[in-house]
């Protein structure tokens, strides 16, 4: 009888950079100064799909004008403008931003999440829209490299989507209890924290100094450290409520 074996296949987590066609929040922020935060999308009854965003920018001008551009779009059904929440203090995109949240419906034919969610793609946080690119951060099952340049190019030609790979960090970097808290990072903090697990910078012993991973990041050793510290802050604390 033949032996078998069992190979244990890592998970990875990957960041993606997306352009695909007939997409209204890849339109709108090429069109504007202001950008998207997607919270939450889903396919309603009547087979179209409704999305909760929040469009943030640096002036409340720029972010009204990204507004007016959805309105406009031939790529959407109806827009709803709502204020901030209660509770709401931008922790997602970070201090000092101009937001409002819209409630958007459109055809499920110019979204790529059902194409990414077919090939085994998980959406692990919210999709980041800016200057006309969608980044997306998902986890996946079988983190073998061959495997997953496979189904991105399926889903390349399926979409007629450009998609490259910005980062993919396979194994686990942080636990399940932190990576809930990871919308909690603003944009920056996130990057940085996961260059530094790519680079293992949190492994034992470190695979890489701090001024070589700065290097790594373009940023200074003091702004390198500075990130890394209120992102560890955020994942770690206890008495930070992560985002449900």
């Amino acid at each position: 009888m033949r032996a078998t074996t069992t190979q244990t296949v890592e998970s990875a987590r990957l960041t993606l950079k997306i352009w695909h066609p007939n997409c209204w929040t890849l339109k709108v922020t090429d069109e504007t100064d202001a950008s998207l935060l997607a919270h939450t999308v889903y396919n309603a009854t009547d087979g179209r799909v409704k999305g909760h965003f929040t469009a943030y920018g640096t002036t409340l001008a720029d972010v009204e004008a990204l507004i007016n551009a959805t309105q406009n779009s031939s790529l959407t059904d109806s827009v709803v403008v709502m204020q901030r929440r209660h509770g709401f203090d931008g922790s997602t995109i970070g201090r000092n931003k101009a937001c409002r949240e819209l409630f958007v419906e459109y055809s499920p034919t110019n979204t790529i999440s059902d194409a990414l969610a077919s090939e085994g793609f998980i959406q692990e946080s919210p999709v980041r829209v800016r200057n006309g690119m969608e980044y997306w951060s998902v986890f996946v099952r079988d983190g073998d490299r061959d495997r997953l340049r496979d189904r991105l190019d399926r889903l390349r030609e399926a979409e007629d989507a450009n998609i490259t790979v910005r980062r993919i960090t396979t194994g686990e970097c942080f636990t399940t209890d932190s990576t809930d808290r990871l919308p909690l990072l603003t944009e920056r903090q996130r990057e940085v924290f996961e260059l530094a697990c790519e680079y293992g910078y949190y492994s034992w012993p470190r695979n890489v100094t701090t001024r070589e991973l700065a290097e790594h990041a373009g940023i200074s050793k003091t702004t390198l450290l500075g990130h890394l510290r209120k992102a560890e802050s955020k994942l770690l604390d206890p008495a930070i409520e992560a985002v449900s």
